[in-house]
């Protein structure tokens, strides 16, 4: 290949103008409205809202307008058994969506996996949506370098996904990329200095993030951000009324297991200090852990079980009666017929791991779950947002199954959350700052002052 050919290739799309004329769906609330006409005259978008806040209709309406603007196919890519899940969204707002996993064109609106991006051809295409886009914040992966060269010559463009992972700022590098923007290294280089003093925190936590803001770099990146994303946990991010988006209660619950087998060397059960100590009382306790497990559903209630280990999920199956799992040994439809079986209620128990189904499906007929302890606070909050989301009727109860060893790998946790906090109220008050909303109370967080003697 020729290095003019090379560089050609690595052109962008020249931008869209946008759609500057709108009509909304007629069953969208006031904010899905906003923000769709927002992406729309944007051309190239991302909107990072919460869990339950309508997406599906969000990009759905956006595909449709944008078929209706260019009088040519859109394509939505999303995580496995969500197309399905992306059909049926379509068929109840009168959005007529269509599936293809062979790469040919199956409609005005046409969805599939990512797992089959690769048979597409992207000329066919005025239009793509990447639904759950955190599948490409890995700058290495192979799913982000398909994406990203996938979309590169497509004029509109809509990401969509959840609250990006706390300080987690490759994946909105990745995401501007893929958008047409800012690249993923220039990003870093514009906003982050490299932190190589981190062996620390490594230990201590199990990872670090390599890069931290430059000196006064922080509310110059959040604006950077809400040049080409919106983003939003609750209608009132926007000025908008929350009265028919009010989560229920949920109720977390820790369990901690006795190890049978202690680790070589000790008296009694401690805290692992790195992660190669907690792998090894991971895979040591994992009788204990599933007959735990086993004790806390077969309640007469659906229950999903997330593990992480292979060997994990088998242990679980053989102990709890009736139960399903869904493994990596199971082809794409052999997985989706068991996520639409647990939907339509045909599965009391299923089990699975995070990587496999947490991200994408709406599983508001479930109300409890059951998980081991993780280092991703993203995986964890996706985990638990796949039943206590916006239209969930019941109390959602989380029982977290644990050892004594894994006590830091729950503090690892706590101090995630509370980064996730802190980055999103960033961006949703610099969001507020570009739109022109500055009235809204953001100090939430209840205090109570020391009384002194």
């Amino acid at each position: 290949m020729e290095y003019s050919e090379f560089l050609k290739a690595k052109l962008q799309s020249k931008a869209p103008d946008g759609i500057k004329k709108y009509t909304p769906n007629p069953m969208m609330y006031g904010f899905q409205a906003f923000l769709t006409e927002w992406a729309l005259l944007q051309g190239r978008g991302a909107l990072l809202c919460d869990c339950g806040l309508g997406k599906s209709l969000m990009l759905l309406d956006w595909a449709q307008k944008v078929v209706e603007h260019t009088n040519k196919p859109v394509l939505i890519v999303t995580p496995l058994a969500v197309s399905s899940q992306t059909v049926r969204e379509g068929n109840k707002f009168d959005i007529e969506v269509k599936r293809s996993n062979d790469g040919k064109v199956a409609g005005k609106i046409t969805v599939t996996n990512y797992e089959k991006l690769d048979k597409f051809n992207w000329q066919d295409y005025s239009g793509i949506v990447c639904d759950e886009s955190s599948r490409i914040k890995s700058q290495d992966a192979k799913t982000r370098k398909e994406v990203t060269e996938f979309m590169r010559k497509i004029p509109f463009r809509l990401l969509t996904t959840a609250t990006a992972a706390p300080n987690d700022y490759l994946e909105l590098g990745t995401s501007s990329e893929a958008l047409g923007y800012l690249g993923f290294m220039d990003m870093l280089n514009k906003f982050f200095k490299n932190d190589s003093n981190n062996s620390a925190m490594r230990r201590m936590y199990g990872e670090a993030p390599k890069w931290r803001f430059r000196g006064h770099a922080e509310v110059p990146f959040w604006r950077w951000v809400c040049s080409w994303a919106r983003a939003m946990r609750k209608p009132s991010d926007l000025g908008f009324d929350d009265t028919d988006f009010v989560l229920p209660l949920l109720t977390e619950n820790e369990h901690i297991v006795e190890a049978e087998t202690l680790a070589p060397g000790m008296l009694f059960a401690m805290p692992a200090k790195d992660l190669r100590e907690q792998r090894e009382e991971r895979k040591r306790t994992i009788n204990e852990r599933s007959e735990r497990v086993m004790s806390l559903v077969n309640n007469g209630k659906q229950s999903m079980i997330w593990c992480h280990l292979n060997e994990e999920g088998d242990t679980l199956q053989r102990m709890i009666p009736g139960s399903v799992q869904i493994s990596g040994r199971d082809n794409d439809d052999k997985k989706e017929e068991k996520f639409l079986a647990f939907i339509d209620g045909e599965i009391e128990n299923l089990i699975t791991k995070p990587k496999i189904g947490a991200w994408g499906l709406n599983l508001q007929n479930c109300s409890h779950m059951v998980t081991y302890p993780s280092h991703s606070y993203e995986q964890f909050y996706q985990c638990v947002r796949r039943f206590w989301r916006f239209g969930q009727k019941e109390q959602v109860t989380v029982d977290v199954v644990m050892t004594e060893g894994e006590r830091k790998v729950v503090q690892n946790m706590q101090r995630k959350a509370k980064q996730a906090t802190a980055m999103f109220d960033n961006l949703c008050q610099e969001m507020n700052h570009a739109i022109g909303i500055s009235n809204i109370d953001r100090h939430q967080t209840k205090m109570e002052a020391p009384t002194w003697k």
